[in-house]
């Protein structure tokens, strides 16, 4: 049990260059959310749904991170910072980071009747802040959910997710396996497109354009120089 504590404290280190230390890490919220979760969990088990809900309550009160007694999660999930909600069916595998104010949430059946609701994180996923995750949906092994993305279909397999509607944007293997991408949101890839293209971009082609212009304006003058462009009359109102 020591062991695979130190394991978990090691691969949330991992994840984090803030702490200094493990006894730092000990003092994280979404540490000792997850810890009273798999309390919950066993008494949600044991169809002790009151006694689960009291452990939920309180984890809630102590961290501000809502994990529902009955949702299933895998080994050395690591929420930062908190402000969470996870569902009661929602599934998570192992390794998953989780930055804060995201929501795994449900969608309500049709029929009343309870079923699959939430979703189910693959291993290795990474979901951005304050991105939204809803419906029983699968997000696929190593895909990563940007930041404030709503994802409302399946994600495949190693993609990044961006976008209100989140759209796909297919990460290579060696990308991935590469570093760890904080808050799963590519800050010098392309993600979401803006006026058809990144914005450092756009500058580049207005600076093409300009030397473009200029060249034309010298060829025309025969090479004397750069021509000055006659000054724009104001009209008349």
């Amino acid at each position: 049990m020591f062991a695979s504590l130190i394991a978990y404290l090691d691969s949330i280190r991992a994840r984090d260059p803030a702490p200094r230390s493990r006894w730092e890490i000990l003092l994280y919220p979404g540490l000792w959310a997850v810890g009273l979760h798999r309390a919950a969990h066993w008494l949600f088990e044991a169809d002790l749904f009151f006694l689960a809900r009291a452990v939920n309550h309180f984890a809630r009160f102590l961290t501000g991170i809502d994990i529902h007694p009955g949702a299933r999660i895998g080994r050395h999930l690591f929420i930062d910072h908190g402000f969470t909600v996870i569902g009661e069916t929602a599934e998570i595998g192992d390794n998953v980071t989780i930055y804060q104010c995201v929501t795994l949430g449900g969608t309500n059946p049709s029929n009343g009747v309870p079923g699959k609701r939430h979703p189910t994180l693959g291993d290795n996923v990474i979901i951005g802040s304050g991105a939204q995750i809803l419906g029983p949906i699968t997000v696929g092994q190593r895909a990563r959910v940007g930041a404030n993305a709503v994802v409302t279909d399946d994600v495949p397999e190693g993609a990044t997710m961006v976008g209100i509607k989140a759209r796909s944007t297919l990460v290579p293997v060696e990308t991935w396996a590469k570093e760890f991408m904080p808050y799963g949101t590519p800050c010098r890839d392309p993600s979401e497109p803006v006026g058809g293209g990144r914005i450092d971009e756009l500058e580049a082609e207005v600076a093409l354009l300009k030397a473009q212009v200029s060249a034309l304006l010298n060829e025309r003058s025969g090479g004397d120089g750069p021509v000055s462009t006659p000054p724009r009359r104001r009209s008349r109102n």
